[in-house]
């Protein structure tokens, strides 16, 4: 049987494209927490964690997406906090300053990226997310990414999260490509990711990890690092 030839591929960002973080979200909330309510930091931090946790939970369920704006302003309403937009808006940056020192691209990345720009492949980004566009660009341009990329998608901007159909429909679409069997997607996440894109007619290559839950799922390769990924496709071809 002959094998369907890629035209595309769409990554992944944390965890894939850029490096696994483990901080501890109490930490990361606690600046934000501090904004909200002075004195109160230890509190409303806590509650955070806990919305923040119930929007990851959704990729199980309901795939709805957030902002990190509306996360926040939920926080505050569930502990009754008056607060403004101005406020809520310091606070959340407050949050993205937290996270700023810690965020780094594998540093093979741009050269797998570029090898397969090379071979006349489009190339795209879908993160889960609840961070704004402009936080994760700004990353992309400090690394050289962003110009390797055509398409950057994030579920921040979209109704649904992953692993729901729809965000690879949105991102096959960015790309112009008419058949999902032509496209491939990778990331560390055997649910969101690899399952995900499975169910929605792509390849799903899975980057090996030991943070991400497992699912039972086959990925249709499996990789430790993104350069042996040009190898993959190679065979595929």
């Amino acid at each position: 049987m002959t094998p369907t030839p890629v035209e595309a591929v769409v990554f992944d960002w944390g965890g894939t494209l850029a490096d696994f973080v483990a901080l501890e979200m109490i930490d990361v909330w606690t600046l934000a927490g501090r904004h909200l309510a002075p004195g109160r930091e230890a509190e409303v931090a806590q509650r955070l964690c806990a919305v923040e946790a119930r929007f990851w939970e959704r990729t199980a369920g309901e795939c709805r997406s957030a902002t990190l704006a509306e996360l926040v302003a939920e926080a505050s309403a569930d502990l009754g906090l008056d607060v403004g937009e101005a406020v809520l808006e310091e606070a959340a940056v407050r949050h993205l300053d937290a996270w700023t020192p810690h965020i780094r691209h594998a540093g093979d990345a741009r050269v797998t990226l570029a090898t397969l720009r090379e071979r006349g492949l489009r190339l795209g980004l879908l993160s889960n997310t609840h961070w704004p566009r402009a936080f994760h660009e700004r990353f992309l341009e400090r690394d050289g990414l962003v110009e390797l990329l055509d398409a950057r998608l994030y579920t921040s901007e979209m109704a649904h999260l992953k692993p729901h159909p729809s965000v690879f429909e949105h991102a096959l679409e960015a790309l112009g490509v008419d058949d999902p069997r032509t496209a491939v997607f990778v990331g560390d996440r055997p649910y969101d990711d690899v399952w995900g894109a499975k169910r929605a007619g792509l390849r799903g290559v899975l980057v090996a990890n030991d943070h991400a839950p497992a699912w039972d799922v086959t990925p249709d390769a499996t990789i430790t690092s993104l350069s042996e990924l040009p190898g993959v496709l190679d065979a595929w071809s």
